[in-house]
């Protein structure tokens, strides 16, 4: 008797397809092994800017201050040059509300002092013309004087030598008449007589000896005269000089504190102009973290962040010192922000859902602190454009898109931990230059 059971346990008549499904999964797994991958590093980063204007800026007070009026609330909208706050000083140096104008006054006052040593300067150059002058004609008229004694002294010193000659022929005639009184040729008459004429040459001589030296005494001293007056008219032209150089001192000198207390009035209108502090540019007012009316500032010190409106993102990546060779500048980057679903098929990037193209424009070449390698990546144009609703600082998770190999290959890099294949990313500078080669 056949039991009903044993047909519904032992199936042994039924045909089986586990072999057919068996050798059609492998085969269809042999297939996939040939289909290709994409490598690809897989790195954490943020959303930024490239520009360091565009980066969020605080609102810094340039001077100490008290709040007297605030102009706008958090996150407030603001243009370029809007007010934020309203100071009013709290130095005593700046308390004077008429400050601006009494170191104008003071400029005014020493600008007078300028104008009068300027005047004086020229007084004292008018002088020192006259001064020169004087001297000139001084010793003009002493250098004719001179001249006057010297030919003078010629006319006595010729006078002179026709009495010597006069004198020595006398001397022979005196001594010709004694010898011939002594020989009785010629009476005592006629020997006195000669004797007479012989004493009058002597006189004469004498006489011309003493203009001669008279004039050459009134020479010297008018010589000692032309030195003296040199000297006086040196002296009182050096002190006339010295005046004039004191007096261009005191111009120097008030010029300098002209320009200082200009300098000065240049600072208080561009300090009172500091006592309203504006935006830098168009963006939001965020975290401003000063209470209200009556609370003191101190310089440079944060009111508040203000966040441009108009930024060009970019992403900033964080690479592994291992990683780095594979990372060049023109390399494609697939790129996960925070927030917005996305289905990542890594191995085929084309596939995936969410996610948005980047390229890599910049590699620091130095480490950061966190001890990775940073790089920025910018927006792919030609591809799907990224989110407009990102922000600063938003978290992005990046796959860097590398060689294609088949599936086998990877699977047997990742058993052996081998690094991903060394990519050379040809960007257009670079197929150009093989061109021109």
């Amino acid at each position: 008797m056949k039991i009903q059971s044993f047909d519904k346990i032992y199936n042994i008549q039924k045909k089986s397809y586990v072999k057919r499904w068996f050798l059609s999964f492998f085969i269809v797994a042999i297939i996939v092994l040939f289909l290709p991958w994409t490598q690809n590093i897989k790195v954490m980063g943020n959303v930024t800017t490239l520009y360091q204007e565009q980066r969020p800026q605080q609102l810094n007070s340039p001077i100490p201050g008290k709040i007297i009026k605030w102009y706008v609330k958090n996150g407030d909208y603001v243009k370029k040059g809007d007010t934020i706050l309203q100071l009013s000083e709290v130095k005593d140096d700046y308390f004077d509300p008429l400050l601006v104008k009494r170191t104008e006054q003071q400029v005014e006052a020493k600008k007078g002092v300028r104008d009068y040593y300027e005047a004086k300067v020229g007084a004292t150059n008018s002088q020192l013309q006259a001064l020169a002058t004087a001297k000139d004609l001084k010793l003009n008229q002493i250098d004719i004087k001179i001249s006057q004694l010297k030919n003078k002294l010629a006319g006595e010193e010729a006078e002179l030598a026709a009495v010597k000659n006069e004198l020595k022929l006398s001397e022979d005639q005196y001594a010709r008449q004694k010898k011939m009184y002594d020989e009785g040729l010629v009476s005592l008459t006629q020997f006195q007589q000669r004797s007479i004429s012989y004493q009058n040459a002597i006189a004469k001589k004498t006489a011309s000896e003493n203009k001669v030296l008279q004039t050459r005494q009134e020479i010297s001293n008018m010589s000692i005269e032309q030195n003296a007056v040199i000297q006086d008219y040196t002296e009182k032209l050096s002190k006339t000089e010295g005046e004039r150089f004191q007096s261009m001192g005191q111009i120097e000198g008030s010029e300098g504190d002209i320009a200082k207390l200009e300098n000065q009035v240049a600072n208080y209108k561009f300090r009172q102009g500091l006592y309203f502090i504006v935006a830098s540019q168009d963006g939001q007012i965020v975290q401003l973290n000063k209470a209200g009316i009556g609370e003191i500032l101190k310089e440079t010190e944060s009111i508040g962040i203000i966040v441009p409106k108009t930024v060009d993102y970019a992403v900033e990546i964080y690479i592994k010192p291992v990683d780095l060779p594979l990372i060049k500048e023109g390399q494609r980057v697939m790129c996960i922000f925070d927030g917005f679903p996305a289905i990542v098929f890594s191995g085929w990037p084309d596939s995936s859902y969410g996610t948005f193209a980047g390229k890599v424009i910049a590699i620091e070449n130095n480490i950061s602190a966190n001890g990775l390698f940073k790089a920025l990546i910018v927006e792919d144009k030609t591809q799907k454009r990224w989110p407009p609703k990102i922000r600063m600082g938003t978290g992005v998770q990046g796959i860097a898109i590398l060689n294609d190999v088949p599936i086998w290959y990877e699977l047997w890099r990742n058993i052996n931990g081998f690094p991903p294949d060394y990519y050379e990313v040809k960007t257009a500078k670079t197929s150009q230059n093989e061109k021109q080669k």
